[in-house]
């Protein structure tokens, strides 16, 4: 009879392990120059939450775009610095983002970053508090080596749960994965 049971559970381990979801790949570690891109966009997020403007004013390029996949991309910094004011003075809406992937390609000024971004309405009696989002930057290195967005998109802009906003949270990273 033991031997039959033992059989049984022998013969159910590959059914029971082919149901199982499979584990999300681990993302490539991070290189020294991805890391510092990570850091920078930190940073870059840092300077809205601290309702810093001149600090969000120096993360941009000159003659960044943002919403760069749109008809009419906000051009230069000074436009984006204008146009961000109301986030960045945090009255309204509160904007809170953070990496989860930084890749360099084979130009090694050029970065690709892209994570979740956490909007918060802070207008009394909003229906939808909390949404959630994803943003992806175009970084370049300039000159003098530092890191500035060149371009920038959100996209994918949904209502989130108390569970999901816990989740946004939960995620942040301020160090580096690096290899």
């Amino acid at each position: 009879m033991r031997a039959r049971l033992l059989l049984s559970i022998a013969m159910l381990l590959p059914v029971v392990a082919a149901a199982q979801p499979p584990s999300a790949p681990q993302p490539e570690p991070l290189n020294a120059a991805e890391c510092e891109v990570w850091l920078r966009e930190l940073a870059f997020a840092r300077s809205v939450a601290e309702q810093d403007g001149s600090a969000f004013a120096e993360h941009l390029h000159p003659q960044a775009a943002f919403n760069a996949g749109a008809t009419r991309p906000l051009r230069g910094r000074d436009a984006i610095v204008a146009a961000w004011t109301p986030i960045i003075e945090g009255k309204r809406l509160r904007l809170a983002w953070y990496p989860t992937r930084v890749t360099i390609g084979g130009v090694a000024d050029v970065a690709w970053s892209s994570g979740p971004a956490l909007f918060e309405s802070l207008e009394p009696g909003a229906e939808q508090r909390f949404s959630l989002g994803t943003f992806h930057s175009v970084w370049h290195r300039d000159g003098n080596g530092v890191w500035r967005v060149l371009f920038d998109e959100g996209a994918g802009r949904a209502p989130a749960s108390p569970e999901q906003v816990a989740a946004f949270h939960a995620g942040r990273r301020q160090s580096c994965p690096r290899g």
